[in-house]
């Protein structure tokens, strides 16, 4: 219970050339078609294990929302199939079958029935429906008077009112607030470890990395890449800035990660070194250690401005840190090709232990959307130990001082 199996999916919509040419091919007893066919998806392929979370990536326009409607069998395919094991909840588009005109106790009633409930098993359900959404006296007022936020509250407590086979999310979480968010994947993670198999679609890096096992690209109707979320998400990052005309390359590590490295290669990063204040190059950081990081920076091409930007990552992939010359004030300008340049970066490693990364940027401004001379992931990797610091837990040393006094 809870596979997903998609096979050689594809969708299509007729476009004709004028508003007559429907009426023309439909009159037509030869059949002859008078349109052409628009693929929005085509050839997608791919199995979710049950229990598995599979996070679902690309930019706007790629295919996502299509892909899911498929899935869930509110859009039928032009080509392939997909097959579903268990009861399926959804979360598509924000109050997708609400009624404005009813109240949120009467829509829940009916999106419950479109889940396959009975009515007996909604009023058991609404007390935990209405304690979940909060959204107070609202359950008895029209939908249209609630905000967005309120919608997903109420959508998302009826979907989630029982742990289904198969969950799916799209983008309708982003719209809620901070500490429904919060509330929100706390549920979704306790329904994964009792074995709900997850497809969420989300921007959001930190969440399909933090909930995911693996992620699939969506780009331009096709399925460009799928595999470990952090390398599918550092491939997506290269994507954002392909109009440059940039190469994009990923290689496996021999720790098993996968590197991407992008750009232009009008400028990269010939060497790069984690020191001590006595330039002994480290491999292993005491928390809380000063410590240098050394970049060297060639010159290919004559650039107007230069701005390099670094970022440190956990073992999971989610930024830590990062900054970048032109945030610190310190871009340089008007370099020529064949010119170095030695950056040195200090600062104290107050960081839990574990394992990180860095990553390096060479741009022209605060971003790589505009111009990505490179776009390097997994630089170096350096592992983070405490030798003499009392324990702790987290990802950042944050030492307090503490005071007690009696109230």
């Amino acid at each position: 219970m809870g596979a997903i199996t998609v096979s050689n999916l594809g969708k299509a919509y007729k476009q004709y050339p004028t508003r007559w040419a429907r009426l023309k091919e439909w009159l037509d007893p030869r059949n002859k078609p008078r349109h052409h066919l628009h693929w929005v998806l085509q050839d997608i392929n791919f199995a979710v294990q049950p229990g598995e979370a599979v996070g679902i990536i690309g930019i706007n326009g790629a295919g996502k929302s299509t892909l899911l409607k498929m899935i869930t069998g509110t859009t039928q395919p032009t080509t392939g199939s997909v097959h579903i094991g268990g009861r399926v909840a959804a979360l598509l588009e924000l109050g997708m079958g609400f009624h404005p005109d009813f109240t949120g106790r009467q829509n829940a009633y009916m999106a419950g029935q479109l889940l396959g409930y009975r009515v007996e098993e909604i009023a058991a359900l609404m007390p935990e429906i209405e304690a979940f959404a909060e959204i107070g006296d609202y359950i008895d007022q029209p939908v249209r008077v609630y905000s967005s936020g309120m919608q997903m509250r109420l959508a998302f407590s009826v979907a989630t009112a029982n742990r289904p086979d198969v969950l799916i999310v799209d983008e309708a979480l982003s719209v809620g607030d901070a500490y429904f968010q919060h509330k929100s994947f706390d549920r979704i993670r306790e329904f994964r470890k009792q074995g709900t198999t997850l497809l969420l679609v989300s921007h959001d890096k930190q969440a399909i990395q933090s909930i995911c096992d693996r992620a699939i690209l969506l780009n331009a109707g096709k399925l460009a890449m799928q595999g470990e979320p952090e390398a599918v998400m550092d491939y997506y990052n290269a994507m954002l800035a392909d109009h440059q005309n940039q190469k994009v390359t990923q290689t496996a590590r021999e720790d098993g990660k996968i590197q991407t490295v992008s750009g232009t290669g009008e400028a990269t990063v010939s060497d790069i070194l984690l020191v001590d204040a006595e330039n002994n190059a480290l491999d292993v950081v005491d928390v809380g250690q000063a410590v240098h990081l050394l970049i060297e920076v060639a010159i290919h091409a004559s650039l107007e401005r230069l701005v390099l930007g670094y970022a440190i990552k956990d073992r999971l992939g989610q930024m830590v840190y990062g900054t970048n010359t032109y945030l610190k004030g310190k871009p340089l300008l008007n370099v020529s090709a064949g010119e170095r340049y030695r950056f040195d970066i200090r600062f104290p490693a107050n960081l839990g232990p574990g394992s990180y990364s860095v990553v390096t940027a060479l741009t022209s401004t605060e971003t790589h959307i505009e111009k990505n001379y490179e776009w390097r992931d997994f630089a170096l990797v350096f592992n983070v130990v405490n030798i003499n610091k009392p324990h702790f837990a987290g990802v950042s040393w944050l030492d307090p001082k503490i005071s007690v006094v009696e109230a």
